[in-house]
């Protein structure tokens, strides 16, 4: 039987993510990371405009509008806001006055604007730090649709916030950025891709998990019967080669327990990496070669990417 990795690696030379594709990487994060701060710059001119009304800090507690702004000014998140009583939010408010805007003397309005962006900044921190994987997943999903499409199959896919599944639309260009499953038929029956899924026989959460069966029969019983199971799969989204060994080994992981739990039943297995440095290039060509694992890509190589998802397509 053909190795479906051959189609597009002749060694583990063709893993190594390239210094061009990391810089790019960096650009496409820095863009979405200006992307998502809109929102917070537009948040924070608002609020200097209101709170130019007050005439000292005090008077910033009696404007109505812009409450939620003086609670994130005091250090509170979205998050923290949402487990506290309006009496701690009053106390944090006050402190904020007391120990920062009074200090600042006819500058209060710009003091105040600039404590509210470091909040914001600390959120759109957090939130960045998931963004390389949320890329990953837009960019795989983009290609299994194109594939589908390309070929003339019909597909349903899962809203991420509704669980609803519904058949694709005629004008998909955004459906990726809120989908959290795909379901097709091929010539072999129907498939169904659903992502972050924790397999019981593996006990462990797992990026990709492409199952025979219909999306209707999709349930959290079904998932624990093994025999659904065609592949399962690791997607490393990060870029930053810093990162790369301790994504690597998180991945190597799962990818192990899913050998160790399914035996010789075990379904097909891959690893998609966008950060594959020389060492861990080695070690994937090495599982590839030794058949432990049954496929693998670099993230950032259009033509892999392109048959890596022509293989699930076809599974």
């Amino acid at each position: 039987m053909a190795k479906p990795y051959l189609d597009h690696l002749k060694s583990s030379a063709d893993l190594r993510t390239s210094y061009a594709a990391v810089r790019a990487g960096f650009v496409s994060l820095a863009l979405e990371k200006n992307r998502r701060a809109t929102p917070y710059v537009d948040e924070a001119r608002k609020l200097q405009a209101l709170a130019s009304k007050a005439k000292n800090p005090e008077a910033l507690t009696h404007l109505k509008e812009i409450r939620a702004g003086l609670v994130t000014a005091a250090g509170v998140s979205d998050k923290a806001a949402g487990h506290l009583e309006e009496s701690d939010k009053d106390e944090a408010i006050a402190g904020l006055i007391r120990k920062y805007l009074e200090p600042a003397g006819e500058k209060f309005v710009e003091e105040l604007v600039f404590r509210f962006l470091l909040t914001r900044g600390d959120s759109l921190g957090g939130s960045m730090r998931n963004v390389g994987g949320a890329l990953a997943v837009r960019k795989l999903t983009r290609s299994i649709i194109s594939c589908l499409r390309l070929a003339g199959t019909a597909y349903h896919w899962q809203h991420s916030e509704t669980k609803a599944w519904a058949p694709h639309p005629e004008e998909d260009s955004d459906v990726e950025l809120y989908l959290r499953g795909l379901s097709w038929t091929n010539s072999k029956g129907r498939r169904t891709l659903v992502y972050n899924v924790t397999v019981p026989a593996v006990r462990n959460n797992i990026d990709l998990c492409l199952l025979d069966l219909e999306h209707e029969k999709l349930s959290r019983e079904i998932i624990g019967d093994n025999a659904i199971y065609l592949a399962l799969g690791e997607l490393k989204g990060g870029i930053d080669p810093a990162g790369a060994d301790e994504h690597w080994k998180t991945a190597r992981t799962a990818l192990g327990r899913i050998h160790d739990a399914f035996g010789k039943r075990k379904p097909a297995t891959f690893f998609i990496g966008a950060a594959i440095e020389e060492k861990m290039a080695n070690e994937i060509w090495d599982l590839l070669e030794n058949g432990t694992i049954d496929n693998a890509a670099n993230l950032t190589v259009d033509a892999q990417i392109a048959s890596i998802t022509q293989w699930l397509c076809g599974l």
